[in-house]
């Protein structure tokens, strides 16, 4: 096994997050797969492909469900599964007090080193549905449990590039695969001069955002 990239605190495990949907299965199933080993393989984690795609390829059931996979450093998997949630047709957010670091490799990719973003969560206030993240150039990186898209005036889909300190999200990835969003630095200025901004992820999808009036104790942010 490759060296590890960086030092992992002990106890942290790979997280996967995604829909099943009877009759459907896994939406991305294949990107999420990819995800998981190159991040087990860049964080020095045990990691088994086919024992990965048998626990996600027996996943059933007659109700749509959130499901998520976590990779412990030996290569133990968990499967853990919950009522997939109501759609939501519109999420409201404010930009976050906290500042990510983008020289953190780790942001890079989904483990249960979450502080931050639970942080963040845990101050927003009733009727706000997402906090968004900058890093400390104050570009725009991601929200808690979210990447983002904006939609320029002129009709271009940018999303921000993994340099700014954001995760690697299997719906990005899509997008970016597909040629339907591109990756490029954002600021708070695009955020303002957006025509639509898009909150996404592989359990939900892409979910209309608005930047809301909360958030506006912070806008001096260059």
């Amino acid at each position: 096994m490759e060296s590890p990239l960086c030092d992992v605190p002990a106890g942290t495990r790979l997280i996967e997050t995604f829909g099943y949907v009877p009759g459907q299965g896994i939406a991305r199933e294949a990107l999420h797969l990819a995800r998981l080993m190159a991040s087990a393989q860049a964080l020095g984690f045990a990691y088994d492909p086919e024992q990965a795609r048998a626990v996600m390829q027996g996943i059933s059931g007659p109700d749509a469900l959130r499901c998520r996979v976590t990779l412990a450093k030996d290569g133990a998997l968990r499967l853990e599964t919950l009522p997939m949630p109501a759609r939501t047709r519109q999420m409201r957010f404010v930009i976050a007090d906290q500042r990510l670091d983008s020289a953190n490799p780790l942001l890079r990719h989904k483990t249960t080193q979450r502080a931050i973003y639970d942080q963040a969560r845990t101050a927003l206030h009733e009727g706000v549905d997402e906090a968004v993240l900058l890093n400390e150039r104050g570009e725009v990186c991601e929200g808690t449990i979210t990447n983002i898209c904006v939609t320029t005036p002129d009709g271009e889909r940018l999303t921000p590039p993994l340099t700014s300190g954001c995760l690697a999200g299997v719906y990005r990835q899509s997008l970016l695969n597909t040629g339907q969003v591109k990756a490029a630095v954002l600021t708070l200025n695009d955020l303002r001069a957006a025509r639509s901004i898009n909150l996404i992820n592989s359990l939900r999808g892409s979910t209309q955002a608005v930047w809301a009036p909360e958030c506006a104790q912070f806008t001096h942010i260059a």
